[in-house]
């Protein structure tokens, strides 16, 4: 399917529907936002204030969503408060969204819409992200996967309608590593250094990366920070919040994810970054043939191995190895 197919699909399953979206501001939520807008019967957009978002991440949401001309509801929560979510273990992200999620299903309820759209898009899929076993709990739509579209489609449709968005939306909880207690001191110090980055570059997406006195800087155009010879500034500013070495990541960050498998010869693999929970996963497979044998589930064409390693034989072009490795995506369980 070409990128206008694929957003008809979201059309139709938008169509006609009352429609509520947790919107962040960032580019799945703000097109979902926008195709609602123009084929939902009604759009609710509900964005959380969990208070360690990027500067300006709420006023954007609003700014937004006033664009669009749907309705837009802000919910505070103070993750602060929330010890569990400070301890900051490997459940950390999944714990935060169910959190949040447990909010927007309320709230949407209490409005009368039952659609409740989440914007996770078929690239989250193969990225560490445990998140998206709660959109699978609460049985949330999810548009964008059931389209197929990843990041750089999505990114694409927004560039060439000229629909703006935030690069700037992830939360701030995510530059500290798991296992290391999540504080206010040092949300504050990220945001500060990541917003003094942001104000003395031309670069769009930063994120400084906490590991106590070590601080790691990644942005998306590392030449803009080289070239310009700012890197001094930046270090020594960086410095003077805390950090007492601070480095630059080399690899620039790029939103702009697709999938990509390896083919050879009728042949496909793909490694995914977490383990599959098998047991779940058979769950997802009804109406089709398969049997488990050696921390494996085997289907016609498609091996699922409880290390996260999808094989796939006897596809005769790249392109059907890529449409049944998508297909069996939304279907496994992993690991957390």
């Amino acid at each position: 399917m070409n990128l206008e197919e694929k957003i008809n699909i979201v059309k139709e399953i938008l169509q006609d529907k009352k429609v509520a979206i947790g919107f962040s501001g960032g580019a799945d939520s703000t097109l979902l936002t926008y195709l609602a807008s123009k084929y939902a019967k009604d759009t609710l957009a509900i964005t959380i204030d969990n208070h360690i978002f990027p500067t300006g991440f709420i006023e954007n949401t609003q700014k937004v969503a006033e664009s669009f001309g749907v309705k837009h509801e802000i919910i505070d929560i103070n993750f602060y408060e929330k010890d569990y979510f400070l301890s900051n273990d490997e459940k950390r992200c999944y714990n935060c969204r169910n959190l949040m999620f447990n909010e927007i299903e309320n709230l949407a309820n209490q409005k009368g819409f039952d659609f409740i759209c989440d914007g996770n898009n078929i690239s989250d899929l193969v990225i560490d992200r445990p998140g998206i076993l709660v959109t699978y709990k609460k049985g949330f739509e999810t548009p964008f996967i059931k389209a197929k579209l990843t990041s750089k489609e999505i990114h694409q449709y927004l560039y060439e309608n000229g629909i703006p968005f935030s690069k700037s939306t992830t939360c701030l909880a995510t530059r500290i590593p798991t296992n290391t207690p999540t504080t206010k001191e040092k949300i504050k110090r990220i945001s500060c250094c990541e917003d003094y980055i942001l104000a003395n570059t031309n670069c769009e997406i930063v994120k400084v990366r906490d590991l106590g006195n070590f601080g790691i800087v990644e942005v998306d155009d590392i030449d803009e920070i080289i070239r310009a010879g700012k890197y001094k500034q930046i270090n020594d500013e960086l410095k003077q919040k805390g950090f007492r070495k601070v480095a630059l990541n080399l690899t620039s960050l790029d939103d702009d994810e697709y999938i990509s498998i390896d083919y050879i010869e009728g042949s496909f693999s793909y490694l995914l970054p977490f383990t599959v929970n098998l047991e779940n996963t058979q769950h997802q497979l009804k109406d089709v043939n398969y049997e488990i044998h050696n921390e494996k589930i085997r289907l016609e064409k498609i091996t699922i191995n409880e290390n996260g390693l999808i094989e796939g034989n006897n596809f005769e072009t790249y392109e059907s190895a890529l449409d049944a490795f998508m297909e069996i995506l939304p279907k496994l369980r992993r690991n957390i």
